[in-house]
């Protein structure tokens, strides 16, 4: 495997091509892609938009999705979750910036809802985000996630309390929880449950130095 380039460990289709971009991936990566990548401007919103027919403008939105050959849906993140999706049949890809405020907001359900394949049908990849064991939240944080309508049963194994009335808080826990919620099957979620913040030499992290460039993951079919 390319040490300069993450690739999913997943039962993907052949014709569905995914990646994520480390710390020392060359700077030319980008130009030995099949087409360019479809940018977004991400605003921990759950927006999702087509990228099939985009104009020159960069959509705001933070999650992206694709029915066509050659059509590069990317995500770009420094702790948040990215998250990409595919269909068994190799019809269909999505990818998606999953940070706290888009995964208490709903971003997974709002992507798949765009989809046409069953949910039961998706596979999805949780790429490497801030780990469980470091990213520390206040009680704000729990909060939009119950305004969200998420339940505190749901939430109990997600916000783990610490003596300093802060909560440890799992977003790839949190990820499991939506993406079954919509239907995905969880013998059907794979995960790398690396630590951004805590791999300094594989990645960037916004938590660990707010001044930081970011990864980019992209799923596209051939």
């Amino acid at each position: 495997m390319n040490s300069t380039i993450l690739t999913p460990s997943w039962p993907a289709p052949n014709n569905v091509q995914a990646c994520m971009t480390l710390r020392n991936t060359p700077d030319d990566y980008l130009q030995q892609l099949p087409a360019t990548p479809n940018w977004l401007k991400q605003v921990h919103g759950i927006n999702t938009v087509c990228v099939d027919n985009l104009t020159a403008e960069i959509p705001v939105a933070d999650a992206a999705y694709s029915f066509s050959p050659n059509k590069i849906c990317v995500v770009r993140t420094a702790d948040c979750l990215p998250v990409l999706l595919c269909d068994k049949q190799g019809t269909q890809v999505a990818a998606i910036h999953a940070g706290w405020r888009g995964l208490a907001a709903g971003v997974i359900a709002a992507t798949l809802s765009n989809l046409t394949a069953k949910p039961a049908k998706i596979l999805a990849w949780l790429g490497p985000a801030i780990g469980p064991q470091v990213f520390e939240v206040g009680h704000d944080v729990l909060e939009n996630f119950l305004t969200n309508g998420w339940q505190q049963a749901q939430l109990d194994l997600a916000f783990v309390p610490q003596v300093n009335n802060k909560y440890l808080a799992d977003l790839y826990y949190l990820a499991r929880i939506e993406l079954q919620q919509a239907g995905v099957l969880a013998e059907n979620i794979y995960a790398t449950e690396a630590c951004t913040y805590s791999d300094p030499q594989r990645f960037y992290s916004y938590r660990r130095s707010a001044e930081t460039a970011r990864m980019a993951s992209l799923i596209w079919l051939k």
